[in-house]
């Protein structure tokens, strides 16, 4: 199968032996829109400029459509990439600022403006497609960006938290157009986030990475729910999570750990020594249900958050754990802080991992 993007053992070694990308391999179909996501340092936006080419790779490959692209200079090829700061050119008007990839690629004039007009009608740029790109909003600006990467035609748009600079109302509204723009385009995007709820709310997979390192790549929901090393299930969500020892199978592979809070059940092999919970899987229940995991503690803290009850539960040993529960129900509102609290938790919702 030909991908539109394929990565074999990509890495890349600073001069001084730092290492900042480590052999990450990556298939990535057509029109899969692709969340590389990990906190500040950890090679992400490395990773994305060695694909387009602004960065020099160590060792590895990157294959564009079948082909080797990994010394081809970026304007030969198949992307357009977008910057944080949108890097676009504040004595040019909009008009000007989306034509200049075409320019550079010398498209005929006739060509050039018919494209143009195209995508400032797509944009609804053309009111002020004769003004000068710095006195536009921070969501004009946002606009007139993605309209210069795709203006060019792109096999592959290539995004670099592009929406870090925008208020947080303007940023939903943004991610909204932008899924819908990439699903009416069909093309691939590549889009670097630190923000889980970007990820997880526009792409098709997410890449996790740590150190350089890719910790997992999984659909959004799989990621939240089945974290696969103790670094994702600390990174995303809310979890908790449990040490213990392992206590062999169960049936059809699931396996148990012991932990100081009684037996643990998720989807492991019976060798794993970690449990994880996530916040929003525990339940407050008067008693438990067969086969359900109880927790015994005290509330240490309530917070309602609109529909949300943000809880924390002090567990023996002073071992505290965030729980997330529905606002609306009795027992939740009429808990005080030191009332006792029992939780249930479904095995099924527990992943079981290598610590």
């Amino acid at each position: 199968m030909v991908y539109d993007l394929e990565l074999i053992s990509v890495g890349k070694t600073y001069s001084d032996g730092t290492v900042a990308v480590s052999d990450f391999d990556l298939k990535v179909e057509k029109g899969e829109f692709v969340a590389f996501l990990g906190p500040s340092g950890c090679g992400k936006s490395t990773t994305l400029r060695m694909i387009a080419g602004f960065e020099d790779i160590t060792n590895g490959e990157v294959m564009m459509m079948g082909r080797n692209v990994t010394h081809v200079p970026p304007e030969k090829r198949p992307t357009s990439m977008i910057f944080q700061n949108y890097a676009l050119f504040p004595h040019m008007s909009v008009r000007e600022n989306v034509a200049f990839g075409l320019d550079v690629k010398g498209t005929p004039k006739a060509e050039r403006d018919r494209k143009v007009d195209r995508i400032l009608d797509m944009f609804d740029l053309e009111p002020f497609a004769d003004r000068k790109a710095d006195k536009l909003s921070g969501g004009q600006r946002q606009r007139i960006a993605l309209a210069r990467g795709l203006v060019v035609e792109p096999e592959i748009l290539l995004l670099d938290e592009p929406l870090g600079a925008l208020d947080a109302n303007l940023r939903r509204i943004i991610q909204n157009e932008l899924k819908l723009l990439q699903r009416e385009l069909g093309i691939t995007f590549v889009f670097v986030t630190h923000a889980q709820s970007e990820a997880l709310g526009l792409s098709d997979r997410v890449v996790v990475m740590s150190n350089g390192v890719v910790e997992q790549i999984s659909p959004p929901r799989e990621l939240y729910r089945r974290p696969a090393t103790p670094f994702v299930a600390d990174f995303i969500g809310s979890n908790t999570v449990f040490e213990g020892t392992p206590k062999g199978t169960a049936g059809s592979g699931f396996g148990q750990i012991d932990t100081p809070y009684g037996i643990m059940t998720g989807l492991g092999q019976g060798n794993e020594t970690l449990a994880v919970v996530p916040a929003e899987a525990f339940r407050i229940v008067p008693m438990g249900t067969p086969n359900e995991i109880l927790l015994h503690g005290t509330l240490a803290e309530r917070q309602l958050v609109g529909a949300v009850g943000h809880l924390k539960i002090r567990l023996p040993g002073d071992r505290d754990i965030a729980v997330e529960v529905s606002a609306d129900r009795p027992e939740v509102r009429t808990l005080t802080p030191g009332a006792p609290v029992t939780l249930g938790v479904d095995p099924a919702s527990v992943t079981l991992i290598h610590a």
